[in-house]
C-alpha cells in the first residue's frame, strides 16, 4: 500500500463532488444525488477492470430537500437549518416554546427525553414549536416526546456545552434508544439549530416561520465486490460507507475509509486467497447506517453464516487524529450492545500491528454506531479502526499523537470543508497499511476468530508483538469519542 495510491482515490472522491452538478445539492456525495451515483460508478469501475465479482445492490433511501428557518419575533433573522432523518413535512408559523433548556454553563441537558419536560398547559395552539437542546437521549425520543405532547414541530439546537456541540445541528432522529433498536414514532417537522440560533429563539414572545418538504423515496446502490477463494463457505469482510454529509465532499467522513479499502481491494486482486474476501461500499450511512443494514437484511441466514469477520473503516485520516481500535474486549469501556464471539480477535490484529509499528493506539467504544450494527446485531465478529470525530483532543492525547489540544479530531466534521485538505497524511498511511495487513491476515486464516484452520500468508513470516495496550486516554467518557453520538 502507499500513500499516492489511497490519495489517488480521495483525489478522484473531491472531484466527483465538485464536478456532480447535482440540482439539489452540488458539491457533496450525499445519498440520492449525482455525488452519490458517480462515486458509485468510480468505484465499481476499477473494481470490475481488477477482475472483482461487482454487484451493486438497490437501497432505498430517504431523500430530504432543503429546510427553512427564520424567526419573527421579537427579532427578525434568517436561520441555517437542516432536517432530521426522521422529519415529517409541514409548513406553519407559529409560537416557539423551549423545553427544560440549560442555557447557562455546564449545560448539562436532558431538554425533552422525558414527557414531563412539555407543559400541557403550554402546548395547546395550533401551531407549537418546541424548541429542545441537545443532550443524553436520542433525537428520535425528543422528537416523539414533542408529538405526543402536542407539538407541531421541534427545532433540536445544539448543546453549547463544548466548542464541538455549537454548530447547526442535523442527525438521525430515527430511534427512541441509544442502541437503534425501538423506531421513534412521530410525524412532525424535526430541523436543527446551533447553539447560538436556538438561544435566539428561546427569547421570551419568539414566534418563527418553518417549511419542512415532503421526501422523496429514491434508489442508491451498495457496491459489493467479491474475490472467491478456496473456501467459499469462509468469507472475510470489510466495508466503509461512500455517502457524504449533504455539507460537504466527505473526504475524510467517509473517504478515507472508502479509499482505503478500494486500495486494498485492487492490491489484493491477484491474490489467491485461501478464504473468500469480500468488500462492501455502503449508502446512506449517513441517514441511519441505510446501506449495510439492507445488506445484512437481504442475506439468507446461510449467506449470513457464511462471514467469518467483518471489519469496518468509518473515519481512519482525521486531521487532529487519534488512533483508536473498537473495543471488542471492553478493556476500558462496557459494551451498550452484545460483542460477538470471535471479535476480540480481530482486534487484537490490530493491536498488534500498531505494536509492531511503534504506533500507540486506544480503544473507542464498541458502540455498534457505525455500518458494522448489522453484523454484530447477528452475531457476525466484528471491529474496525476509528481516527475521532466531533470530540475533543485533549493535552494528553496531543502529547501522544500530536496535534492541536481543545480543537476536535476533525475539525470539519460534517462541514463543506471536508475537503482533500482535511485529512492527516501519517494517520490514512498507517491506517491503510493496517487495513490491508488485517485482510490479508484473516483471507489466509480465520482460526482465531471462528475456529476455521487456514494457511500461511505467503511470504516473509510476521511475527506479531503481543498488543502494548491502549493508552486509556478515553477512560470514564462515556461514549469513548464514538462516532455518531446522541
Amino acid at each position: 500500500m502507499t500513500p499516492d495510491g489511497v490519495v489517488e482515490h480521495l483525489v478522484a472522491f473531491q472531484k466527483i463532488a465538485e464536478n456532480s452538478g447535482d440540482p439539489v445539492y452540488p458539491g457533496t456525495r450525499a445519498a440520492g444525488t449525482r455525488g452519490y451515483a458517480d462515486s458509485v460508478a468510480y468505484v465499481s469501475g476499477l473494481l470490475e477492470d481488477a477482475g472483482y465479482q461487482v454487484s451493486t445492490t438497490p437501497v432505498e433511501i430517504t431523500f430530504n430537500f432543503p429546510a427553512e428557518l427564520r424567526q419573527l419575533t421579537p427579532e427578525e433573522a434568517t436561520y441555517e437549518t437542516g432536517v432530521f432523518t426522521g422529519t415529517g413535512a409541514g409548513e406553519l408559523t407559529g409560537t416557539v416554546i423551549p423545553v427544560d433548556l440549560a442555557l447557562e454553563p455546564p449545560r448539562a441537558s436532558t431538554s425533552g427525553c422525558e414527557a414531563t419536560d412539555f407543559d400541557p398547559t403550554v402546548f395547546t395552539g395550533p401551531s407549537d414549536i418546541a424548541l429542545i437542546q441537545r443532550g443524553t437521549c436520542t433525537f428520535g425520543l425528543k422528537a416523539q416526546n414533542a408529538d405526543e405532547a402536542g407539538a407541531e414541530a421541534v427545532i433540536i439546537m445544539n448543546q453549547g456545552n463544548t466548542s464541538d456541540r455549537e454548530g447547526l445541528l442535523t442527525g438521525d432522529a430515527t430511534s427512541a434508544d441509544l442502541e437503534g433498536t425501538i423506531p421513534a414514532v412521530y410525524d412532525i417537522p424535526v430541523l436543527g439549530a446551533s447553539f447560538a440560533d436556538g438561544v435566539a429563539l428561546a427569547a421570551e414572545d419568539s414566534t418563527a416561520y418553518l417549511e419542512v418538504l415532503p421526501s422523496e423515496t429514491r434508489v442508491d446502490q451498495n457496491v459489493i465486490a467479491e474475490l472467491p477463494g478456496r473456501n467459499p463457505a469462509n468469507v472475510v469482510m470489510a466495508g466503509a460507507h461512500l455517502d457524504s454529509v449533504i455539507e460537504g465532499p466527505g473526504i475524510n467522513d467517509n473517504g478515507t475509509g472508502s479509499a482505503a479499502i478500494l486500495e486494498t481491494a485492487l492490491m489484493m486482486a491477484r491474490s489467491h486467497p485461501e478464504n473468500t474476501i469480500r468488500f462492501g461500499w455502503w449508502a446512506a450511512e449517513e441517514q441511519g447506517l441505510v446501506g449495510s443494514a439492507a445488506y445484512v437484511e437481504g442475506l439468507s441466514p446461510a449467506e449470513r453464516e457464511r462471514i467469518a469477520l467483518y471489519m469496518n473503516y468509518d473515519m481512519v485520516g482525521s486531521p487532529n487524529y487519534v488512533q483508536t481500535v473498537y473495543d471488542a474486549n471492553e478493556s476500558t469501556f462496557e459494551a451498550p450492545v452484545e460483542v460477538p464471539a470471535g471479535s476480540t480477535a480481530v482486534e487484537a490484529v490490530y493491536e498488534s500491528y500498531y505494536t509492531m509499528v511503534g504506533e500507540p493506539y486506544d480503544d473507542s467504544e464498541f458502540s455498534g454506531r457505525s455500518d458494522y450494527e448489522a453484523f454484530i446485531a447477528n452475531g457476525i465478529p466484528s471491529s474496525g479502526l476509528f481516527t475521532g470525530a466531533e470530540g475533543l483532543k485533549t493535552e494528553e492525547q496531543a502529547a501522544i499523537w500530536g496535534g492541536t489540544a481543545g480543537e476536535q479530531f476533525d475539525p470539519c466534521y460534517h462541514l463543506e470543508c471536508d475537503t482533500l485538505r482535511n485529512y492527516d497524511a501519517h494517520a490514512l498511511d498507517v491506517n491503510s497499511d493496517l487495513i490491508a495487513f488485517a485482510m490479508l491476515t484473516f483471507a489466509y486464516s480465520t482460526e482465531p476468530v471462528n475456529g476455521v484452520p487456514g494457511k500461511k500468508v505467503p511470504g516473509r513470516p510476521v511475527q506479531l508483538p503481543a498488543p502494548a495496550g491502549p493508552q486509556g486516554t478515553f477512560a470514564g467518557e462515556e461514549d469513548g469519542g464514538a462516532h455518531g453520538a446522541a
